[in-house]
């Protein structure tokens, strides 16, 4: 039985409209295949999913879909069709050749902060849209942030709405994401909103200004800690030659209380996107080192489902006998 009737077309064999070319990525349970339209010739990239690997995912997979479905944004990669086969669902993506804004970091010879700046005004640009549909991104991080083509202009869009979700669907509880981009808030399994993902990019507008994340320990227990009570500093050397006017807008997403964070239209407003306080010195030496030594480590990629993680590590914790913060309880509800 079709699992999407309401969104996709069911045929038998996707090659009778697409050529399925190299491989371009893989997740848990879909690839990620390049893709030449028959009748246009248009090259895509279609994720094709194995509908047996989908069991007790369904929703999950129905929800990315009617996220993508809301959204038309210059920088968000967007949805162009669904075709369902008897073994398969394959979701047709406008196709983006730009590469990872970090892999792009490292090919240039010239980095500066103002065009950090620029980078991440564009981010905010789609977040703000996202949220004003009410629509939680949760995964927001360097590898889900790409160029669109490889030319120098080229703009960035954001990808892969897996774990995004609308807020109209309810309280949002799920401890999710990536470890080292995740909000106090969630690892504290409390409801939460779109605040989250401010958090996410102050801790990119972090990466992109050093080339190393704010919060980082081999100890999962330890780098919780860390992020539940906001501890993170501007270490020299690397922040010596850093405006000001970059840690302050960086301060103001990187806010413990949601409440007291940065919106995206504040955000906007910081000097430090919306005016000329970014600087224009060369930092894309001491970037590129530090980017390669620290993101070669696979667990700042590892996704994660975070609740069963955090109320492991708090059991942990609490044999220690130590009294932390990011203790939780309660049951996963969205």
């Amino acid at each position: 039985m079709p699992l999407i009737t309401e969104h996709g077309k069911t045929m038998e064999d996707i090659s009778a409209v697409y050529d399925l070319k190299e491989k371009l990525g893989e997740g848990s349970f879909s690839e990620v295949r390049l893709a030449q339209d028959k009748s246009s010739q248009k090259l895509v990239a279609i994720k094709c999913i194995q509908k047996r690997a989908l069991k007790g995912k369904e929703a999950m997979l129905e929800n990315e879909i009617a996220v993508l479905r809301k959204i038309q944004h210059g920088n968000i990669v967007a949805l162009e069709d669904i075709f369902e086969t008897p073994s398969q669902l394959y979701l047709v993506m406008t196709l983006v050749t730009g590469g990872e804004l970090l892999d792009r970091i490292l090919e240039r010879g010239m980095y500066t902060e103002r065009d950090a700046s620029h980078v991440i005004r564009q981010v905010l640009d789609a977040v703000q849209y996202l949220h004003e549909l009410g629509i939680v991104h949760r995964d927001l991080k360097p590898e889900n942030l790409l160029y669109d083509t490889p030319f120098e202009d080229s703009k960035i869009v954001i990808s892969d709405f897996g774990l995004s979700k609308m807020e109209e669907q309810g309280a949002l509880s799920t401890a999710c994401g990536t470890p080292a981009y995740v909000a106090p808030e969630l690892l504290e399994q409390k409801t939460y909103g779109k605040e989250v993902d401010l958090w996410a990019v102050g801790v990119i507008s972090y990466i992109l200004l050093c080339g190393y994340p704010p919060f980082y320990d081999e100890n999962d227990t330890k780098l919780y800690q860390q992020i539940v009570k906001a501890e993170y500093e501007f270490d020299s050397p690397y922040w010596d030659d850093i405006s000001e006017s970059a840690k302050d807008f960086i301060s103001h997403l990187l806010q413990r209380d949601p409440e007291k964070r940065f919106t995206c239209e504040q955000a906007l407003r910081h000097p430090w996107i919306s005016g000329s306080a970014a600087l224009e010195k060369n930092i894309h030496e001491s970037v590129s080192e530090q980017i390669q030594k620290n993101f070669a480590r696979s667990q700042w990629k590892r996704a994660f489902h975070a609740t069963a993680v955090v109320r492991h590590l708090s059991k942990k914790t609490q044999a220690a006998g130590e009294d932390v913060e990011d203790a939780v309880s309660g049951e996963d509800t969205s």
